[in-house]
């Protein structure tokens, strides 16, 4: 286990929902390299996380560290740069090249009147390319399908450029070719790059394949984390989803499947 300060900590976090309590004391050490991801039944409070995490909501209780530095101490600009949200639906108000969309990635790298250099542009373009995108560059952002639109806006996460990276349902709308070389692209940050990663995700197969750590939310705000190797057991994934989840060994590889 690594002693170096965690990139992101929330201690003793309590998180609300008007009247309900969704999260109670929970204490989320993330450090560099891993790939966190938030399991949890519809309702349970994985957006509402995310968002805290994020600096868009303050909890009820509890204390969020960025980098050693309270969340609300960011200034917004220097936030912007230190983490970046992918929301679980992407809405676009007016026609905008992809390209463009893509771009506004890079604002918080720039100065109060500057225009993105060629060094943005070329950031841009290789996020595009790792989201399969290349080829609709040019192509206006509304005429997408919405899997093409979620990696658009998974490109632009990738041309921020942030050392934390919090995305909800960030492969919900991908067919499956895409989901797994979205998963890979982003194990590949974490472990290459040192970016730190916190996902909510539904399939059950494609956390225990990526995640290298699971949050598991089950009811009454019940947490269970850790290792996701160990932390996804039939048990805690039988009782968080409130139905029967069994476990196969394929090779090297755990499949759940519900029974």
């Amino acid at each position: 286990m690594s002693h170096a300060r965690p990139l992101l900590d929330a201690k003793a976090l309590t998180v609300t929902a008007g009247t309900r309590t969704l999260i109670e004391a929970l204490d989320l050490p993330v450090q560099r390299g891993e790939l966190w991801c938030v399991l949890g039944p519809n309702g349970c409070g994985k957006t509402t996380l995310l968002h805290t995490l994020a600096g868009l909501r303050a909890p009820r209780a509890g204390a969020i560290t960025l980098k050693g530095r309270p969340l609300p101490d960011w200034p917004v600009a220097e936030l912007a740069r230190a983490r970046g949200l992918l929301p679980q639906a992407q809405h676009d108000a007016f026609s905008a090249a992809v390209i463009d969309v893509v771009l506004l990635g890079r604002h918080p790298h720039l100065g109060r009147w500057a225009w993105e250099s060629e060094h943005d542009r070329r950031i841009a373009h290789a996020a595009l390319a790792a989201m399969d995108l290349a080829a609709l560059a040019r192509h206006d952002v509304t005429t997408l399908s919405g899997g093409e639109r979620q990696r658009v806006g998974l490109a632009a996460l990738l041309a921020q450029d942030p050392p934390l990276l919090l995305l909800d349902e960030p492969v919900s709308h991908l067919d499956l070719h895409h989901q797994v070389t979205v998963l890979e692209h982003l194990r590949r940050l974490a472990h290459e790059r040192g970016r730190a990663i916190v996902m909510s995700i539904h399939d059950l197969n494609l956390a225990a394949r990526f995640a290298t750590h699971a949050l598991v939310i089950g009811p009454g705000a019940r947490l269970h984390q850790g290792p996701a190797e160990s932390t996804m057991n039939e048990v805690v994934l039988s009782a968080a989803f409130g139905h029967p989840v069994a476990a196969e060994r394929f090779g090297n590889r755990t499949v759940f499947v519900a029974d």
